[in-house]
């Protein structure tokens, strides 16, 4: 039986393979396109993550070898050199680093998946494959939609692959809501809001109160969203906009609007 694990790196595979193959037709106007992020051209977006792909090949060959966390200054100077990468350089280092990093991932046989740690630096401790995948998937999959928004407004994230993320968010990379959740705007309320999902059909809850939390088997609920599970993470991700909101999303709710929900949730 395959693990979130296997299924995550099974998910930043084809999500990776889908937009290289874009990459590869990609022409310089393509790559000077504003992206779905707000500040960056798609250039900008290819360029996050190649040079994080590049940063987290480090972390797994360190980790295999026991040699520890890499040095301090390492994240800067790899975002300085690619900083300064032309945009077809860009677009080439995407290529080259994320299919480094996922085929590392790859030919990790199930006991170092399953044992494997990595000291971060930014967390109280060393964490697992499941949680650095995890945290791959979420910058990938939404990086990817920016990627492909630029040239379809309609474009949505595959379900199959969202469901993956939905399930990463309610487990080990939970910790991620305290981040992307900002309950402050909501000035104190609390609620527990049902989620029901379309492609696939789910159902969780969304715990709102000091922080944001994610609810695996929630209770009956006044308060209900309806859907598509990619549409859901894209909300989470401050990537909802009213333009990119499909019809089928609909909420049912006397204390929360859409609006609110997106305010909840700005972005990065």
């Amino acid at each position: 039986m395959s693990t979130l694990t296997d299924r995550t790196i099974e998910a930043l595979r084809l999500n990776r393979d889908d937009l290289a193959d874009r990459v590869r037709r990609f022409t310089a106007s393509d790559l000077d396109r504003k992206s779905g992020s707000s500040q960056w051209d798609v250039a900008q977006v290819l360029s996050h993550l190649g040079s994080g792909a590049e940063i987290g090949l480090e972390g797994a060959r360190r980790a295999l070898s026991g040699q520890g966390s890499p040095a301090q200054d390492f994240n800067q100077s790899v975002w300085d050199r690619w900083n300064a990468m032309s945009q077809q350089q860009k677009a080439e280092g995407f290529l080259q680093s994320t299919e480094a990093l996922l085929s590392t991932y790859e030919a990790m046989d199930a006991h170092t998946r399953d044992s494997l740690k990595f000291d971060l630096g930014f967390l109280p401790a060393p964490v697992g494959l499941d949680v650095l995948t995890g945290m791959r998937l979420n910058e990938a999959l939404l990086h990817a939609w920016d990627v492909r928004v630029a040239f379809d407004p309609q474009d949505s994230i595959p379900g199959s692959l969202a469901e993956v993320l939905v399930e990463q968010l309610s487990g080990p990379v939970s910790f991620f809501l305290r981040f992307l959740g900002k309950p402050a705007v909501l000035n104190g309320l609390e609620l527990e809001l049902q989620v029901d999902t379309t492609d696939p059909e789910g159902r969780l809850g969304l715990w709102i109160a000091e922080s944001v939390s994610i609810v695996q088997a929630p209770t009956a609920a006044e308060d209900v969203l309806l859907m598509p599970t990619e549409a859901f993470v894209r909300l989470l991700s401050g990537r909802l906009s009213p333009e990119h909101t499909p019809e089928t999303v609909h909420l049912a709710s006397s204390r929360v609007t859409l609006d609110d929900l997106r305010g909840l949730f700005p972005g990065f």
